[in-house]
């Protein structure tokens, strides 16, 4: 509008010879003419601006086991933290775990008593490194392994759908970590994990699909090769270490996530078996050479659940996926995940990470004997303790972001990569800016969270958010994946003000949800709304309020099962976060 006006009106004062005196002329009529033009971003619905984010919980379990001034709870981290591998450096233990398709991914810890965990980044934290594209929230990042070797730290990985196995390096585990190094030695395998012998040779087990037509479902494989660290790539022929599992006879089931490491002469390969529901275990073989043959434990498995009553008080099942370590006192401990449902086989936290001791028997390791059940409490590792960490991850606790960083906490995640910047932080506010992306979409929308990581645990927020136009949304989501959530906004309705809650129960609903209930927001537009969500095991409720403290039910009791593993399938567990939505269709601004 603006430059055709000049032009314009540049013809009509071509008489004039003063330059100065054209310019004096033109610019008042030229900034009239602008003025009355619409802004370029009229049209753009209003920025959602949070003031903070409170997330807390507290399970019965909390309230029915007390530990000791020597004890620790488990699990060791709260929520969806799965497939945990850990490493030793000296007096320092570094721990990952699987994201899947969440971003930032491979969320790296750090310990020194191995009970409290401090997130000190994320390994794959640049959009460019992988690519989730529109995969489902279980595809992606499966079961990293960390190892430690001559000054670099290794993460060995399986971006499913995505590329295949990988490894990255860092001299920090802080990060940066390396782009990935594809291993298409290992294609049509998971779950690879590194083991450097004293020798210095490497070596990568992995699971991998078994020699000709499977047996049966589940039949996998467990296979060996060598690896070339300062060519990071894999040489030399692959071994088969285990057909099946621990007895081919009795048709095992997925095989995977296995780790050698050696003590006494003999080189010991753990791995889990079973599947990752409540048959899920953790085997343990043993040979005098790395390449094998490798013999059972007599006494497998070494960690399992699934021999205990299914009604036993605060139960915690579907344990396995352990990897050992040794500390420099010469205990040895594993960590492992395994789930807490509130009923049957429902729970909504997603795989946990828990610790254990681990016990030897005439050379065999042992982490919970037949019949045992994994403890709530136990005494901790003799370690000169920690102080809590600034972000907890077990018991009960209560955080709040004030967003006056520069930068969001590490544990804070979105959905599969961005490839715009769509949010702000800073001076006491995340700002979102509302695109046309769902959180239905298998997308990555204009949604940040973290994890539930109670059983019984609310979250809540106050936003500043004016709805343009009908379409126009910004609010709290409470979501396990594309297909399966709830979210309870502030948005436009036949021209008035509401909040609203839309719920998402499966891949027949639409992928903008179903309304299921709303109510009219009184009062100044300018001001903040408040918004909570609770969960109370199976049941999830939604408060609103107009002033802070001041909540109104807009609906309780709302069947939160569908944010569970048993329902909503998949490997992942609920995050809680704020996200914006607009049906009008934006403008891309530039990549971050």
């Amino acid at each position: 509008m603006c430059s055709e006006e000049f032009a314009r009106l540049s013809r009509r004062f071509r008489a004039i010879s003063s330059i100065r005196s054209a310019i004096a002329a033109l610019a008042p009529i030229l900034l009239a003419a602008c003025a009355i033009a619409p802004p370029a971003d009229r049209k753009r619905p209003a920025t959602a601006d949070f003031e903070w984010f409170a997330y807390g919980g507290s399970d019965r379990s909390d309230e029915a086991v007390r530990p000791g001034p020597e004890d620790y709870r488990n699990p060791i981290m709260k929520g969806f933290y799965p497939d945990p591998s850990i490493t030793r450096v000296g007096d320092d233990y570094y721990l990952v775990n699987s994201t899947f398709s969440w971003f930032p991914g491979i969320p790296v810890f750090h310990s020194r008593d191995l009970v409290n965990w401090t997130q000190i980044g994320n390994a794959i934290d640049r959009p460019d490194q992988l690519d989730f594209g529109r995969l489902g929230m279980s595809r992606g990042v499966f079961a990293p392994a960390i190892s430690h070797h001559a000054d670099t730290f290794y993460i060995v990985n399986t971006c499913v759908d995505c590329g295949g196995n990988f490894v990255i390096t860092a001299t920090d585990p802080a990060g940066p970590w390396s782009d990935p190094i594809w291993l298409p030695d290992l294609e049509g395998g998971i779950d690879p994990s590194l083991f450097f012998d004293e020798d210095g040779s490497a070596w990568i087990v992995n699971n991998g699909p078994p020699v000709g037509t499977p047996l049966y479902e589940g039949h996998r494989a467990l296979w060996l090769q060598r690896f070339d660290p300062g060519a990071r790539r894999t040489v030399g022929p692959r071994t088969l270490l285990v057909n099946g599992g621990v007895d081919i006879a009795r048709k095992p089931v997925w095989i995977e996530g296995p780790h050698i490491f050696r003590k006494d002469g003999f080189y010991y390969l753990t791995a889990a078996e079973g599947g990752t529901e409540v048959n899920h275990s953790q085997v343990v073989l043993r040979s005098r050479t790395v390449t094998g043959p490798y013999v059972p434990f007599p006494g497998n498995p070494i960690l399992t659940q699934r021999d205990l009553a299914a009604d036993r008080p605060n139960p915690i099942t579907s344990a396995g996926h352990a990897d050992l370590v040794e500390t420099k006192t010469g205990e040895w401990w594993a960590t492992f995940l395994a789930v807490r449902p509130y009923e049957g086989d429902f729970y909504n936290t997603g795989r946990e990470t828990f610790l254990l001791p681990v016990t030897w028997e005439n050379g065999w390791p042992r982490i919970t004997a037949p019949g045992q059940a994994i403890p709530l409490t136990h005494r901790r590792p003799n370690l000169p303790a920690m102080t809590a960490p600034p972000v907890p991850t077990s018991g009960a606790f209560s955080v709040r972001e004030e967003f006056d960083g520069a930068a969001l906490p590490p544990n804070w995640a979105m959905m599969r990569n961005p490839r715009e910047r769509w949010y702000t932080i800073g001076d006491g506010r995340l700002s979102l800016q509302p695109r046309p992306v769902s959180l239905g979409a298998f997308g990555n929308p204009s949604l940040l969270g973290r994890r539930q990581q109670h059983l019984n645990a609310e979250a809540s927020t106050a936003l500043r958010f004016v709805p343009r136009r009908e379409g126009d949304e910004a609010g709290l989501a409470a979501i396990q994946n594309d297909e399966f959530w709830f979210f309870l906004s502030v948005s436009q309705k036949g021209g008035e003000r509401v909040v609203k809650l839309e719920r998402r129960a499966g891949g027949t609903d639409p992928a903008d949800g179903v309304e299921i209930a709303a109510a009219p927001l009184a009062g100044d537009p300018d001001a903040p709304v408040y918004l909570r969500i609770r969960a109370r095991g199976a049941e999830y409720d939604f408060f609103y309020a107009t002033r802070e403290g001041d909540w109104r039910p807009l609906r309780e009791g709302e069947d939160g099962r569908i944010l569970s593993t048993r329902v909503a399938g998949g490997f992942v567990g609920t995050f809680f976060g704020v996200h914006a939505f607009s049906a009008t269709t934006l403008p891309s601004p530039a990549r971050p």
